[in-house]
């Protein structure tokens, strides 16, 4: 997992209990995003001997200014949402292993033992695992995008807004997490423009709330070609469909808000991924080889919710337990 974030989850986990090199595992997980987490309660809670390995504890959740459709909380933000993710798990004293990158997994038919091996050279044993890595921001792929990433290249909102006090800025994008950073940079941006190369995909609800919004412009049917600047970004040339017209849209920052892309690299020669690299999972979680398990962004699910997410976690840490019943 790919993921930099200066918030309150930063210091990670406290607890005693730390992971053990020497231990096999009933089920190790991997990832610590709201798949993860949960993964990790519900396996401790079925009595299984368990431990997490995560880059950073929260996932894209902690980039979320304002969550407001997960049962039983109404309104509050994402980071506000892991901490009690996050205090939920330190209350059942299960071990993680933290500022971690999994590089890769070691399986063999003669044995259930399987090894994670991590990018400083360790590894860790377990008799099943549960991938729960997420996922990482979509690119435009356009010129000058890399060129002027950290100079108004950005993609989260809630990270980076705060830059942009006053100034104008461009959302790419059309799904809901274009539109609710466009609100929210609508707030502290003198302008924001919504680009985006067919129609909109957000909830109505949303929608509704960008059509009130002075200081927020739609442009449907565009295409951005390219994003250009000086030593910071200062515009990006788009091509109008419906006119087939070139021009640029002068802008201070462009935020990227596509999409995402699973971070499953490390298992690609692993376990069976589709056309989109995410993991095939059955109803179960389980992949296509036995013993490993998948949850949350990672996985072939058509819906990409917080909710659904800690969900499948919970599926495959009891789909693990029934594995780990049959050895």
């Amino acid at each position: 997992m790919d993921f930099n974030f200066d918030v309150n989850l930063k210091d990670g986990f406290d607890n005693s209990k730390k992971l053990d090199i020497d231990t096999v595992y009933d089920i190790i997980v991997i990832g610590g995003g709201p798949a993860g987490l949960n993964a990790g309660l519900y396996s401790k809670r079925k009595g299984a001997n368990v431990g997490i390995i995560t880059k950073n504890i929260g996932g894209q959740v902690v980039d979320t200014s304002v969550v407001e459709n997960y049962l039983g909380y109404p309104s509050l933000s994402g980071e506000e949402l892991m901490n009690k993710f996050k205090d939920h798990v330190m209350d059942l004293d299960i071990p993680i292993l933290e500022h971690s990158t999994v590089e890769g997994l070691k399986v063999s038919e003669d044995s259930v033992i399987k090894e994670i091996v991590l990018s400083d050279g360790s590894s860790y044993k377990a008799k099943s695992i549960i991938l729960a890595t997420g996922s990482r921001p979509r690119k435009l792929s356009v010129p000058g995008e890399d060129e002027y990433v950290g100079k108004g290249v950005a993609y989260c909102a809630i990270c980076d807004g705060p830059l942009f006090a006053g100034l104008d800025v461009v959302v790419a994008g059309g799904g809901n997490s274009a539109i609710e950073a466009a609100i929210d940079l609508s707030k502290i941006a003198n302008s924001v423009t919504i680009v985006h190369r067919s129609q909109l995909r957000a909830d109505k609800i949303l929608i509704d709330q960008i059509n009130k919004i002075k200081n927020i412009e739609v442009h449907l049917n565009t295409q951005i070609l390219e994003v250009i600047g000086e030593k910071l970004v200062t515009g990006v040339k788009v091509l109008d469909k419906a006119t087939d017209n070139i021009r640029t849209i002068s802008t201070n920052g462009i935020f990227v808000e596509i999409g995402a892309l699973p971070n499953n690299d490390p298992f690609k020669d692993i376990v069976e991924l589709n056309d989109k690299g995410e993991i095939i999972a059955d109803k179960f979680g389980r992949t296509n080889v036995e013993g490993i398990f998948a949850a949350g962004d990672s996985i072939d699910n058509p819906y990409k919710q917080i909710i659904i997410s800690a969900a499948t976690g919970a599926n495959a840490a009891l789909s693990a337990n029934e594995y780990l019943n049959t050895l």
